[in-house]
């Protein structure tokens, strides 16, 4: 059994596993190691020994110990009471042993003694899901009126990459983990074409506007920029050397958000990084005037 985070293109994995000995010193035959190992694309990198188990109490110790290490201070969606799956030892596959003893073992009346149990790869995750998680967040990109977009392989981007901000090629497997179904990567890297041949930015702003008019009139919006830098030598058409709040002499770019008196997004826009911040105001705003 496992579980996993990802950051940075390093993954952290929980792994209960059969084992005879541990890192961290001797242990008896037939106990279940729980360790966190970390791998940097594929590769292993560091390996953390938790503990070692004898009991499904033991194991469930271990491993809640395991994912509070995976996720320090990390806040949990409120989704109501969700069903808790007991870890039992038996869930457990034994590796240790010789894979013809365990195709012998498979089936039998009698488990060996030492572990009390079937010896199989149940212990081996082969698909994960969240679809309780997901069914949340295409549920309010409904309610919001996102669905005036009628982009697939956008939706799932963007839903993607509120789950685990990755790359556009890594979407792909964070679909797969969520368990729905993903787009080839041709067609996610072919959505920021669209997104400005079909004005997806004026079809989000004025779903926005009208989900922010029918709790009522909008009578006070906010307006500020903030400038975002890339580690570049020469300067483009939008990026360019700008006032900046760090003192940095990078190319950067400008980023204005408006918002409503709650701090609900209306609108964003883009702009030259050595342009002044009074320049970047229109004067009338769609949102305003609907």
């Amino acid at each position: 059994m496992s579980c996993s985070r990802t950051q940075c293109g390093r993954r952290a994995l929980v792994n209960a596993v059969s084992t005879t000995s541990s890192i961290l010193g001797e242990t008896q035959a037939g106990a279940v190691a729980v360790q966190v190992v970390t791998k940097d694309h594929g590769e292993v990198v560091d390996v953390e020994h938790i503990g070692s188990a004898h009991t499904d109490a033991e194991l469930a110790l271990l491993l809640t110990t395991a994912h509070e290490g995976l996720h320090p201070g990390q806040a949990a969606l409120d989704l109501g009471p969700l069903p808790q799956v007991e870890a039992r030892l038996d869930d457990v596959a034994d590796w240790t042993r010789p894979r013809q003893e365990q195709a012998g073992t498979v089936g039998a009346a009698a488990a060996p003694a030492s572990r009390g149990r079937l010896v199989g790869g149940g212990g081996r995750v082969v698909r994960t899901s969240a679809l309780t998680l997901w069914a949340v967040l295409d549920q309010a990109w409904c309610d919001l009126g996102f669905d005036v977009v009628a982009d697939e392989a956008f939706r799932a981007l963007v839903l993607a990459r509120m789950i685990e901000p990755t790359s556009k090629a890594d979407t792909v497997r964070v679909l797969h983990e969520v368990g729905v179904s993903a787009p080839s990567v041709r067609t996610i890297f072919r959505a920021p074409g669209r997104c400005i041949e079909r004005d997806y930015r004026g079809l989000l702003s004025s779903a926005c506007a009208y989900h922010c008019a029918r709790s009522g009139p909008v009578t006070l919006v906010l307006y500020d920029v903030t400038t975002l830098h890339f580690e570049a030598e020469n300067e483009d058409k939008l990026r360019k050397v700008g006032m900046s709040k760090e003192r940095r002499v990078d190319p950067q770019i400008q980023v204005g958000l408006l918002v409503d008196r709650s701090g609900f997004p209306l609108e964003v826009h883009c702009f030259e990084g050595n342009k002044a911040s009074r320049g970047t105001r229109p004067r009338r705003r769609p949102c305003c005037r609907s």
